[in-house]
This record gives C-alpha cells, sequence and structure tokens, in this order.
C-alpha cells in the first residue's frame, strides 16, 4: 500500500501555494513551484523525467539536465516536509523518486483543484433535482479559487493545458450555479450576477441564455429580448457567426410567450446536456 502525505495540501486554483501544519506559503523558487504544480497534477501517480523536463525547461534544457532536475527535487523535498521533519530522502517522504520519474505521494484530494473538480460534478449532477444542494457543492468549490488557477507555475504544457481545463470548468459552475439558483426562484439574484457574467464573457452563449430566461421570468420580456439581440450582433461582428440553436430556440419561445419558460423544466432542459456530461470520476485521481 501507498504510504500517502497526509500532512499537506498543495493549492493551484490561483499561484501555487502549499498548506501545512503550522506553516503555510508560497513557493518562492520559480523551477520548484512549477516541479511541484505539475507533480500535484498527477499526484499519487508518477511522472516520467522527460515530462518534467519538458515541463520545466521546453525545449532550452540545461546541460546535465537529469543533475539539475534532481537538484531541483531536492529542494522540493524540503519545501514539502513538515516543520521540524527532514526531507525524507529520495525514496521517502512526500516527493519520491521512481524508476524513470518522481511521484508525490499526497492522496488526490489534497490538492485543491481535485476538490473543485469533485464538487462541481456532484453539484452539476444535483442540479435537475436538488437545485439547493447543488448550489451548496457550487459555491464551496467555487470558493477554492484565490486566483487564476497556476498562473505561476510556468508557460510548460502541462500546467498551461491543465490551467485552461481549470479555467472552462470553473465558468461551467457558474453556469450550472446560476441554473440552479434560478430554479430556486432567485431570477433577481441571478440576474445580477448573470449582467456582469455576460460583459466579460460575451462570446459565452450559455451565459446570455440565462440571462434571457431569468429576465423573461421577472417579467422582462423586452430585455430579455434586446439581450439576444445584443449577443447576436457581438458574434456576428467578432466571429462571423450566428447564435446557436440553443439560443435561438429560446428567443423564439420568449417572442411566442412560451409558458414553459416559466417552469422548471425549461432550466432542466437547458441544463441537461451539462449534466449528462459530469465527469464520473476526478480528473486528476
Amino acid at each position: 500500500m501507498r504510504n500517502f502525505g497526509g500532512s499537506v495540501e498543495i493549492n493551484i486554483l490561483g499561484p501555487v501555494s502549499l498548506t501545512m501544519p503550522r506553516e503555510s506559503g508560497a513557493i518562492r523558487a520559480a523551477k520548484v513551484r512549477t516541479l511541484v504544480a505539475t507533480l500535484a497534477l498527477d499526484a499519487g501517480r508518477a511522472v516520467s523525467h522527460a515530462d518534467l523536463v519538458d515541463e520545466l525547461w521546453a525545449a532550452n534544457p540545461p546541460d546535465n539536465v537529469l543533475n539539475a532536475l534532481q537538484a531541483h527535487a531536492t529542494r522540493a523535498r524540503k519545501v514539502l516536509a513538515s516543520p521540524g521533519q527532514a526531507g525524507g530522502g529520495q525514496h521517502g517522504g512526500v516527493l519520491r523518486s521512481v524508476p524513470g520519474g518522481y511521484l508525490l505521494t499526497v492522496e488526490p484530494d489534497r490538492v485543491d483543484g481535485n476538490r473543485f473538480l469533485r464538487l462541481v460534478s456532484q453539484g452539476a449532477a444535483a442540479v435537475p433535482s436538488e437545485p439547493r444542494r447543488a448550489v451548496e457543492l457550487l459555491e464551496a468549490g467555487l470558493g477554492l479559487w484565490r486566483g487564476p488557477a497556476l498562473i505561476d507555475a510556468g508557460e510548460g504544457p502541462r500546467c498551461r493545458g491543465a490551467a485552461a481545463l481549470f479555467e472552462e470548468r470553473r465558468l461551467a459552475a457558474l453556469e450550472d450555479l446560476l441554473s440552479a439558483t434560478l430554479l430556486l426562484g432567485g431570477e433577481a439574484q441571478a440576474i445580477a450576477r448573470l449582467q456582469q457574467l455576460v460583459a466579460q464573457y460575451p462570446l459565452r452563449e450559455r451565459f446570455c441564455e440565462l440571462l434571457m430566461i431569468a429576465l423573461y421570468r421577472a417579467g422582462r420580456q423586452g430585455d430579455a429580448l434586446e439581450s439576444y439581440q445584443r449577443a447576436r450582433k457581438r458574434l456576428d461582428d467578432e466571429l462571423g457567426i450566428q447564435p446557436g440553436v440553443r439560443l435561438r430556440r429560446r428567443h423564439a419561445e420568449i417572442l411566442a410567450q412560451d409558458p414553459r419558460l416559466k417552469q422548471p423544466a425549461a432550466l432542466r432542459r437547458a441544463t441537461q446536456d451539462q449534466a449528462d456530461q459530469a465527469d464520473s470520476g476526478l480528473l486528476y485521481a
């Protein structure tokens, strides 16, 4: 049985940092920070020397690159060691050397990114049937964020790819949260937040769709139609495309004053495809 480290938590939803008993904080050395972040993305699983070299140095590795990698790993062990403990040597402690690579022996849930993915996956699945529970789960997951994910983890392909994925899941979680809020009758609360999100992410049609539904349900049919026209013009001006099928369908329903828009089923239909795509498990577990 693997001996997972239980005293350290690794935070990647923002600047990379550590939380440990009696001591927490950022990792100052850039290469050590990148190394820890890269290993945290596969917590509990080995990452090869080749992948780590690519992440730390890309096309410009130093001479004796494996020696350089080992030196950064030694520094990382010291950073990851709890106060009053030694680093554990290359075959012990939180960071271990394994044949052909390194292994971070922390449970996946000790990485805040994994906790976020678990919470928002559970929240997305709960939206149609348990919206109040969904709000609790989604707010808990979104509350883990302290800034853009992996913002100071370097420009390597693993960290940049993971950062983009986390950002997409964050936006999807916001969509699910606001869907659940509307299912609970919170139109006023949802409208205020959706107006901000539409302004911040004008090409993300889901936010516009939810805003249109919220405005219509609040008795503001004209504002809902105006939101659609703004989105249509923006998509045409910036991308040269028309709104997607779902957004056009919402527009037609609002024009027809379709009574189903006032029913919970309208939001359940809009969220079902996201619930169907919810992960069956953690991304990095």
